[in-house]
Formats: C-alpha cells, sequence, structure tokens
C-alpha cells in the first residue's frame, strides 16, 4: 500500500513544497522518506528548530530560486560568452547570498547553530562588484570602460553631425525634397527626393516609395560620416566583448564558491521550510527515543482546521504494545490512527508535530491498511483487499515497526471476519510490534482483556445528543451505539427492537426505549406505466384480402393488397413494384383478388422478384448465405 497516499502525507508535502523557493528543494520533499538513523534524525529535528527560531526572531530568510544559474555556470565553464542579462543574474544571486550571510551573520547572536552556515557562503565580492559597474538593464554600462565611453561619446557626436549634415543638404534643395525631414531606410539616413530630383542630390539610392515617386537618397557627404560610425561601432563591438568576455573568466575562476553557494541555498531553503511549516501548522518539536513508547498532548491531524480539531491524548509503551479502539461510526477512529502515525511519520522524517507535546519512538518500518481497497481492475473485493494489505503487514513486521488497521477483519462474514481479527493481533502481538486497530466486533473487545501487553480504547459518544465527541479513552471498551445513531436518524421503534433482540437478546429488546415512535413516511414516487393494447377489430382484418386491386387516394394510383389490415388499422400495398404501408381510410377496393385470379394462386409472383423467389427456393432445399431484400417506399 502507497503510505503517503493512505496518510494523506502526501497532502502534507504538497503544503510543504509550497514553503520552498528552490527546486532542489521542493525535489528533496518530493522524495523525503523517514530516516533510520538516530544521529541523522537528531541533527534533522534541530535544524527545524533552530530554523524556527530563526524565522521568528528575524523573519523569513532571503533565499532565491538558483535554477537558472546552474545554466549559466555550464555556458560559462565551457569558455562562452556570457550575456549581459546572464551576468546581471549572477549579480543578483551574489547580491542574495550577500544578504544571507548578513541573515545568518545575526542568527548568531541568538547561539543558533543553523547561523554559522554563513561560514560556507561567499559573497564573492570583486566579481558582485565589477557585475554592478559594468552591467546595467541587462546592457554594458557606457561607463564599464574608458575606451567603451569614448567610443560611444564619438559615436553620439559622429550621429549628430551626420544628421546636421543631412538637414542641411535639405534646406539647400528645398524643392527637390518630397518631405521636410530626414529618415532611416535599411539602418541608413536618407532624403526624401522627388523623382525627377533624383540625379540633383549625389548620393547612393537606398530605397523608393511604393508608388514610385519618392526616392530615399544616402547623400555622399553623410554616406562618409555613416562609414566613420561604422568603423567606430566595430571597436565598440570589441570592447563590449572584451568586458564580456573578461567577467565571464571572473565567472568561471568563480566556479568553486559558486556551486558551494548554490549548494548552500538549496540546502538551507530545505531547512528553513521545515521551520515554515512547523510555525504555519502550530507544530512541536518531539523528542525521540529508542524506547517503544508514544505519547501525544493534544495531538491534531495536521490537514483539519485547527479551529474545530479536537485535540487527541494518545499514549502507548513498553507495556502496552497494542491498542484496540472502538467506538461508533463518525466518532473519529480512522482520523485518531491516522494523525498518530503521521505524527509519528512526520517526527522520523525531520519535522515538527502537530501536538502540544510529543514523545515519539522511532520506527523501522511504518505498515497500514486503511480503506476498502477495492479494486474492480484486478478483481478485488473489499475483503480480499484487507486481507492481501494484511499479509503484506505480516511479511514486513518486526518489533520495531509501527502498525495501524482500520476495521480490522471487516467485509466479509461477521463470525468469520471476527475470526480472522483476533489471528491477525494475535501474530502482531507475537511480533512485537506497536499497532493500533479499529474494530466493532465485541469478541475482539474480549480478546484485547485478556491478551497481554494489548488494551481496548474507545471514542466518546454522546448519548443525550446522540452526537460524537471525537475524544479517546485508553483503558475502556467502547460500543458502535448504531441502535443509538439508527434511533437518531428516525428508524422506527418496531425495527429497531426486532434488531437489539437479534443482536442481544428479548430481555435486551424489551429494555431498549426508542426516543423515535413515528413509522417510515412512504413518500410518492413515480409508477411504471404498461403500454396499452390494442383492441383488434375483426371485420378490419377481413376488410382486404391479398390480391384485392385497390385505388389509393388522393393520387388515385391503383395498387395490390400484400398484407392484411392490421390492428391499428394500416395494410400494406404494392404500388409500381414498391410496397407501402397506408392507412385503410386512404383506400378504396378496385377489383376483388376472386375477380382477378385463380383460386390458390401463387402470389410470390407478383409480390417476390424473380431473384428473392429463387433463393426463397434455395432456402426450402439447403443452407445458403444469400438474404431476401425488399423495396420500400
Amino acid at each position: 500500500m502507497n503510505l503517503d497516499k493512505a496518510l494523506e502525507f502526501e497532502k502534507v508535502k504538497e503544503i510543504w513544497k509550497g514553503l520552498t523557493v528552490t527546486e532542489c528543494a521542493s525535489q528533496r520533499i518530493e522524495e523525503a522518506r523517514f530516516i533510520l538513523a538516530e544521529p541523522q534524525l537528531r541533527k534533522e529535528l534541530k535544524d527545524t528548530t533552530d530554523a524556527r527560531e530563526l524565522i521568528e526572531k528575524l523573519g523569513a530568510p532571503p533565499l532565491q530560486s538558483v535554477t537558472e544559474i546552474k545554466d549559466i555556470m555550464e555556458i560559462a565553464k565551457k569558455g562562452d560568452c556570457l550575456t549581459p542579462y546572464q551576468l546581471e543574474k549572477v549579480g543578483m544571486i551574489l547580491s542574495a547570498v550577500s544578504r544571507l550571510k548578513d541573515y545568518l551573520e545575526r542568527g548568531k547572536v541568538y547561539e543558533n547553530s543553523l547561523a554559522y552556515y554563513e561560514e560556507n557562503l561567499d559573497g564573492v565580492e570583486e566579481l558582485r562588484e565589477e557585475i554592478a559597474r559594468q552591467i546595467r538593464y541587462e546592457k554594458v554600462d557606457d561607463f564599464a570602460s574608458k575606451e567603451l565611453s569614448s567610443l560611444r561619446m564619438q559615436i553620439a557626436k559622429k550621429t549628430e553631425e551626420m544628421k546636421q549634415k543631412a538637414d542641411q543638404i535639405m534646406r539647400s534643395n528645398k524643392e527637390a525634397m518630397a518631405d521636410n525631414f530626414s529618415t532611416y531606410r535599411n539602418g541608413r539616413l536618407c532624403l526624401p527626393v522627388k523623382k525627377e530630383y533624383k540625379h540633383r542630390i549625389p548620393g547612393s539610392v537606398i530605397d523608393k516609395s511604393a508608388t514610385g515617386n519618392t526616392f530615399f537618397v544616402e547623400p555622399v557627404g553623410v554616406s562618409n560620416i555613416y562609414e566613420e560610425i561604422e568603423l567606430l561601432r566595430i571597436s565598440e563591438e570589441n570592447e563590449v566583448y572584451r568586458i564580456l568576455y573578461t567577467l565571464t573568466a571572473m565567472v568561471a575562476d568563480a566556479e568553486y564558491s559558486m556551486e558551494e553557494n548554490i549548494r548552500m541555498m538549496e540546502k538551507l531553503d530545505f531547512i528553513f521550510s521545515k521551520g515554515k511549516l512547523s510555525i504555519d501548522m502550530n507544530a512541536c518539536e518531539p523528542v525521540i527515543t529508542l524506547d517503544r513508547k508514544i505519547y501525544l498532548k493534544n495531538a491534531r491531524h495536521p490537514l483539519m482546521d485547527k479551529t474545530i480539531c479536537v485535540p487527541l491524548q494518545f499514549e502507548m509503551g513498553e507495556q502496552t504494545r497494542g491498542i484496540v479502539i472502538t467506538g461508533p461510526n463518525t466518532g473519529g477512529k480512522t482520523v485518531a490512527i491516522k494523525t498518530v502515525m503521521l505524527c509519528c511519520l512526520m517526527a522520523q522524517c525531520g519535522l515538527h508535530v502537530t501536538s502540544e507535546e510529543a514523545e515519539i519512538c522511532m520506527n523501522s518500518s511504518f505498515l497500514c491498511d486503511i480503506g476498502d481497497g477495492q479494486n474492480i481492475s484486478e478483481n478485488l473485493s473489499t475483503f480480499s483487499a484487507h486481507i492481501k494489505n494484511v499479509l503484506e503487514v505480516l511479511s514486513r513486521v518486526n518489533k520495531d515497526s509501527l502498525v495501524i488497521m482500520d476495521e480490522l477483519g471487516s467485509g466479509t462474514d461477521p463470525a468469520e471476519g471476527m475470526g480472522i481479527a483476533i489471528s491477525i493481533l494475535e501474530e502482531l502481538r507475537k511480533s512485537g510490534c506497536n499497532f493500533i486497530v479499529t474494530t466493532h466486533y465485541p469478541e475482539v473487545k474480549e480478546y484485547a482483556e485478556k491478551a497481554d501487553g494489548i488494551v481496548n480504547a474507545r471514542m466518546t459518544f454522546d448519548k443525550d445528543s446522540l452526537l460524537p465527541t471525537y475524544q479517546m479513552i485508553i483503558g475502556e471498551a467502547g460500543e458502535s451505539c448504531a441502535f443509538y445513531i439508527a434511533d437518531r436518524l428516525g428508524m422506527p421503534e418496531h425495527m429497531l427492537k426486532v434488531a437489539v433482540e437479534a443482536a442481544y437478546g428479548k430481555k435486551a429488546a424489551d429494555d431498549f426505549v426508542s426516543k423515535n415512535q413515528k413509522s417510515i413516511e412512504k413518500k410518492k414516487t413515480g409508477s411504471i406505466k404498461k403500454a396499452k393494447k390494442h383492441k383488434v377489430n375483426p371485420e378490419l382484418t377481413q376488410e382486404y384480402n391479398i390480391g384485392d386491386s385497390v385505388m389509393i387516394y388522393p393520387d388515385k394510383k391503383i395498387g395490390i393488397v400484400c398484407e392484411k389490415v392490421n390492428e391499428k388499422g394500416v395494410l400494406r400495398v404494392q404500388v409500381k413494384g414498391k410496397k407501402i404501408w397506408i392507412n385503410r381510410k386512404r383506400v378504396k377496393l378496385h377489383v376483388a383478388a376472386s375477380e382477378l385470379y385463380p383460386e390458390d394462386y401463387d402470389f410470390s409472383i407478383i409480390f417476390e422478384s424473380v431473384e428473392n423467389r429463387k433463393i426463397r427456393h434455395d432456402m426450402g432445399r439447403k443452407y445458403t448465405q444469400e438474404t431476401i431484400t425488399y423495396e420500400e417506399e
């Protein structure tokens, strides 16, 4: 059985993953399993406690996603040139590392061991400052170097000179201009010259208008300046690449520090996510023990609303290795056993548990059988699924296991189910594991009273209000309260007395007092409507005979009757080789068959084709795959 799904731990993980910022931490949560090494578990729990303390005192840590920076580092290591955007991302990560170092440094005041991870972070200040100085808004800054600054100033100066030159030519040749402003075409500064004056302006024709009346000419003087600008831009581009390659080399040289920063960022993200989860769930750090003891004070199911959840009090130790819980349906038995195991599982994953106080033993395995497990595709009934899970549990259980089973022995004959439930409990008791089961069988309660190391527990039920109170009392056996609940829901007294007598005998039935004196009120439901049977008028069936020639109105077509009038007053007539159904009221006898044909005449000659008659003849003599078809209208 999928443990995470059965216990809804996968839903807890989804909440937990929502508190991370890095993909690595989220993936680590997805793969989280309970820890078996005691030193590692104690370290994980202390990390969770330290993370919660720092968050409560200093606020959320300044963590940042590092997925993109990993790809950037791979590019730098290969020797490819990083883009300004990528370098700016490196600078952002280094700024985040610097902020995180400051955050952890402040945590040292509280002697928090988690704060000393600060020593493993390297802000690579020189690289961060160089990126901040030379890269701005995803571009190489004008003042990244003196050479670049000079080149860009020259380009700006020459560009302005080129524009002034173009304006001067336009003013000198106003009558030749199609417009009063210059424009750029294909990256070149051009003048809009009328077609008839194109030879007046010395230069190159770069483009022309859609009508062909305007030519866009780059004057010679402008062209010379443009060529100077292009040479300057080549020098600018070379200088930009020199700066980018220099910064890329610095990033590659800082490879070890960057990878260590990324690793620590992901590790701290995972640790702080545990602290955030503890705060969100108002959880506490459990005391871990190797004794087979579980103690929970005011425990809550982590997925239930804290404002309405009834806290659970639970304890089991070395003398009590098994607990059999009984009580009413909807009384909270399943939630109770899930809460206990979820708290134990969360604790062994290094998480705080949703209780006021907790002492939890380490378990070598967590085994459960919850839900009906019915599976149509695998041909598993409820009982079969339970037994399959139980056998899997028994094959893996040992003295350090924690086992929970819901509705033990259910899904089959009560007497046989009770026997199987007791045999399962006996096997669990022999294994020495800690186990919690729920049941309704009174015989199982009796077994728990007599067996060593097993005690009964019950979920309380208010018989006055007939409502469950969701409280567990260990040491007392409960009852299902099925009769009280059925009475509350409206089952009549006479039915309840029959039920009580069948379960506990006539005396118990006589003593039983029902609060519901009403009988079951019958409600109006739908009724089956039978089809009306048509009465056949014998006179109608004799009105026309097969072979009668009839007149069909209003078309006044002549046809031959091939089927007599039926109970609906419809007969079948052959008209021009087609057989049609028609109401008797639209037909009038033209010539009776007795006047047209001799006695015992074979009407198939008229009503069937030669092919159909042949097929029918063959059917009377032998097997044939041919079929008789009729053309109808």
